[in-house]
Parts: structure tokens; C-alpha cells; sequence
């Protein structure tokens, strides 16, 4: 037996830097002319607290095409989560905006229900209650088999590119065909007496006894650190909490990947039939029997289904929240669709069909094909490499696309939504910058598009690598960056 680390999720509290820059933003709206910005931008990357840390920037005017500041831009760079500006636009450039997908419930005429998953990632107890009730108006009462039809995804669902400690986590979480919950299981954590353990609640009471706690939690005083570390054991049902809240501080929210997911669905699909009034007498998990169930002589006779939101609404959840899961859903349905053959060895998995599309649209819109090499669709593999000249070219193709709304209208806004909702406020970039986040340790990155109110408007990536430095410190050094783009302006 072994035991593996977890990862550590750590629930940091607003901090707000002083710096001269942001200073500058609220009290002196001189502005910056664009001879000074390459050594404005120099003297930040250059801090001796950044000696070891590898910086890519890359900063063009969205209409002349004119390179306004460029370090290291054609270098491949490790991008974390900006890699889904390259997911997200081949997805809407292959499967459109209005593509919705769909979960079919069919039957076979000798009392067996077959659900049949395409990977819609939105699904949750509200979708199957809603397939239980149109069965019910069928006049269904009894099933004898309800069984699972997960193979519209192919492949190993865990990526294996991705660390151990992230495939526990809930954003980690395996990719199949029929997901539920987003593949998680939710926990909240709560703040007791100092001192003592943080309570653990389920969101789901019926997951509590599915897994055994190991609560190494702590309630601390108000003047302490708080983070929290979360994870599951890979053999037994063990979840491990550990970690520490302040007293009176709000509960938090975390979250641990599941192990079955297809075993999860019917588990819980089940549950709902049986409130409805369903009896069902068995469940098979059709990827794990050895039975003579052949899906494609099934009477195509569906009996219920339920739709996810477009690929337009898909995308702005990706994009805003950074949803993992999401994006490799997005990717595996590009592989779905795909004709291309990558090679004998995974010519029949949807991932490595699903990474080849995304290179193969993006490079037929004119991003260069070897600026950018991925791995996966959501930017947590280690293994992904992506220059900022590649974010920046494909920005830029989508801001001059049919889509160039919907795309751009899916990212963050600074000061105001998604993952900029908490940055930028109080000045000049708040609510000029849409722009995607990127974090994994040692690594943050921002891209996306600045209005500046006295210059034209611009696409910008920015990169730092192989840092020893915490996120907030690297994020920081990158706003000083932003802040100092929407101020410029053109001087004579």
C-alpha cells in the first residue's frame, strides 16, 4: 500500500499591496508615455526578488499589429489556466455557439433503461429529477437493468500528465461520459471553538457514509494564518482534512474528486428514480460487465433527455471561474468530432483526438503551429508549453472573428467578475482589462484585452515561471504591469 501527498489548497484572505504604481492609478493620472514603458516594465521584472524567476510578455495594439513591448515572447512557457484562451477558441471555431449536449434516456421494450452520456459537465440532481419526472409520464414504475452507456468519451479518464495531488482534487477530477456533480464530492469546513477541530459537513449527508474523515483541522485565533489541505486516499474511502480557520470566520468550501464516477452516476440516478417512485432492481455499470449488452441493437427509442447550456455559455464558465473540468469536456467533444487520426497507438482516444483539433484549427486560423504544445485542455499539466506570442495571436484572430463577442464577453472582467472580480479595484484597470488568470505553483500568467481611455486598444500576455515566490507576490508584480497599460498614452 502507499500513501500519497495532497494538495494543498490554500484559502488566502484579500490582501492589499502598497505600491508606489497603485498609488499612482488613484492619486496621479499623468499617465505614461510609450518611449518610457519598456523600462517601467524592465525595472518590475528585473526586482532582484525576481532574479531566479523567468519572465514572457508580449503587448501588441489590437489594430496596427504594432509590438508595443516584447520579452521572451516566442519562448515556451508553462501557461496554468491561460492555456484555456486556446481551448475555448478552438471549441467555439469547431462546435459553434449554440451547440448544446445531450444526455438520452432509452429503452429496450423488456423493462431496461440505458443512459447515454456525451459528457455534459453541467448535470447535477436538478437534470436527473427532471429525467425521472418525463419517466414517469411515460409510465415507467419498475426497471429491471439501468444501465450506463459511458463510451461516447475513449481513453483513460484521468489525464496522465497531471500530478497526484491534483487528480484528488475536485478540480482534478476524471472526465467521462456521464458526469454528475462535475465528478466532485462537497464538503464545507467550518470554524468551531479556538482550538478545536474544523467541523466537516457534506453537502450530499448520504456521501458521509461512503468515507471515513481523518480530521486533522484546526480553529485558531483571529490573528493566525488560515489554509486548508484536502485530499483522498487512491485504495480506501478515506478523505484527510487538515489544516486551519480563524474563529468567527466564514465556512469554506472544498472539494474532493470521486473515484467511480460512472458507479457515482447510477448510485445517485438511482436514489432519484426511487423518490420518484421507480423501483429498480439492478444497475450495470456497462464499462465494468462482461454481459452480452450490445448498445447498438437497442431500440433507439428515447424516452427522456436533458440538455447542457451552448458551448457559448460552457465557454464563459470556463473562462470566468477557470473550471477545469469544463474545458476537458470542451476538448474531448473537439475529439469527438475530429476525422484526424493522431497515431495507431491513440487513434481511438478522444484526448489525444481533442488536443490534435485544437492544433489543427488554431493553426488553420494563423496561429503559429509550433508556438504552443498542450497536454490537456485546462492548463494544469506540467506538460503543457505555450509561448505568449501564441495567446497573443489567437486573441487577437478571435477579436476579429464572427465570435469575437461571445469569446471576449467570456472572460473576467478586472474589479468586476469572475477570477479579476477581487483585483484591480479602485483603479484606472478596473473594469478596462477582460483577461484570462493562470496559477499553479510557480507559475501565474494573465491575457487577454486592455481599453485604456488615452491610448488604442490592446492584447497582452504576460508569463512568470520557475518562481520559489508566493502567488500573491507574482500577481502582484503582474497588475503593476496591467496598471501601467491602461495608463499609457501616445506623446510627441
Amino acid at each position: 500500500m502507499f500513501n500519497f501527498s495532497v494538495k494543498q489548497i490554500t484559502i488566502t484572505l484579500l490582501i492589499v499591496f502598497f505600491n508606489p504604481l497603485i498609488a499612482l492609478s488613484q492619486e496621479n493620472p499623468r499617465g505614461i508615455c510609450q518611449p518610457e514603458l519598456t523600462n517601467a516594465i524592465d525595472t518590475i521584472i528585473n526586482r532582484p526578488i525576481f532574479g531566479r524567476s523567468r519572465w514572457g510578455v508580449l503587448v501588441e495594439t489590437l489594430a496596427s499589429k504594432t509590438t508595443i513591448y516584447n520579452q521572451d515572447a516566442e519562448y515556451y512557457f508553462i501557461p496554468a489556466s491561460t492555456a484555456k484562451l486556446l481551448t475555448t477558441a478552438a471549441a467555439l471555431q469547431k462546435l459553434g455557439a449554440q451547440l448544446k449536449i445531450r444526455t438520452s434516456v432509452y429503452g429496450d421494450g423488456n423493462g431496461n433503461i440505458y443512459v447515454v452520456g456525451r459528457g455534459d459537465p453541467s448535470l447535477t440532481e436538478t437534470q436527473l429529477k427532471n429525467l425521472a419526472q418525463q419517466l414517469t409520464e411515460q409510465g415507467i414504475k419498475t426497471i429491471n437493468q439501468l444501465i450506463a452507456d459511458d463510451s461516447y468519451f475513449q481513453g483513460t479518464i484521468v489525464n496522465q500528465n497531471w500530478e497526484w495531488e491534483d487528480v484528488q482534487a475536485g478540480y482534478g477530477a476524471p472526465i467521462n461520459s456521464l458526469i454528475l456533480n462535475q465528478n466532485a464530492i462537497d464538503l464545507v469546513l467550518s470554524p468551531q471553538g479556538l482550538g478545536q477541530p474544523l467541523q466537516v459537513s457534506f453537502v450530499n449527508p448520504a456521501e458521509a457514509e461512503k468515507w471515513q474523515l481523518e480530521n486533522n483541522s484546526l480553529t485558531v485565533a483571529t490573528n493566525e494564518k488560515e489554509f486548508v489541505e484536502v485530499g483522498r486516499d487512491f485504495i480506501q474511502p478515506i478523505i484527510r482534512i487538515s489544516g486551519q480557520l480563524r474563529v468567527g470566520s466564514a465556512s469554506e468550501p472544498v472539494y474532493v474528486a470521486v473515484v467511480a464516477p460512472v458507479d457515482n452516476f447510477l448510485n445517485q440516478f438511482r436514489q432519484v428514480l426511487e423518490l420518484e417512485g421507480i423501483r429498480v432492481s439492478q444497475i450495470v455499470n456497462k464499462s465494468q460487465t462482461n454481459s452480452n449488452i450490445n448498445l447498438n441493437n437497442i431500440n433507439r427509442n428515447e424516452l427522456a433527455f436533458v440538455e447542457s447550456p451552448t458551448i457559448g455559455l460552457l465557454i464563459e464558465e470556463v473562462n470566468k471561474k477557470s473550471n477545469n473540468v469544463y474545458a476537458e469536456v470542451l476538448l474531448r467533444q473537439m475529439g469527438v468530432q475530429s476525422r484526424l487520426i493522431p497515431n495507431k497507438k491513440s487513434q481511438n482516444d478522444t484526448l489525444a483526438k481533442g488536443l490534435n483539433e485544437v492544433k489543427s484549427v488554431l493553426t488553420r486560423l494563423g496561429v503559429k503551429p509550433n508556438s504552443f504544445v498542450l497536454a490537456d485542455g485546462s492548463g494544469l499539466s506540467r506538460h503543457n508549453l505555450v509561448s505568449p506570442e501564441a495567446l497573443v495571436q489567437t486573441l487577437r484572430i478571435m477579436a476579429n472573428s464572427p465570435l469575437a463577442n461571445i469569446y471576449r464577453n467570456s472572460l473576467p472582467v478586472s474589479g468586476v467578475s469572475g477570477t479579476l472580480s477581487r483585483r484591480f479595484r479602485n483603479s484606472f484597470a478596473e473594469g478596462n482589462v477582460q483577461a484570462k488568470t493562470g496559477t499553479i505553483s510557480g507559475v501565474s500568467g494573465l491575457a487577454g484585452y486592455i481599453e485604456s481611455e488615452n491610448f488604442e486598444p490592446l492584447i497582452f500576455s504576460i508569463i512568470v515561471n520557475q518562481s520559489d515566490l508566493e502567488t500573491k507576490v507574482l500577481r502582484s508584480a503582474i497588475d503593476e504591469i496591467v496598471l501601467l497599460l491602461t495608463q499609457l498614452k501616445s506623446c510627441s
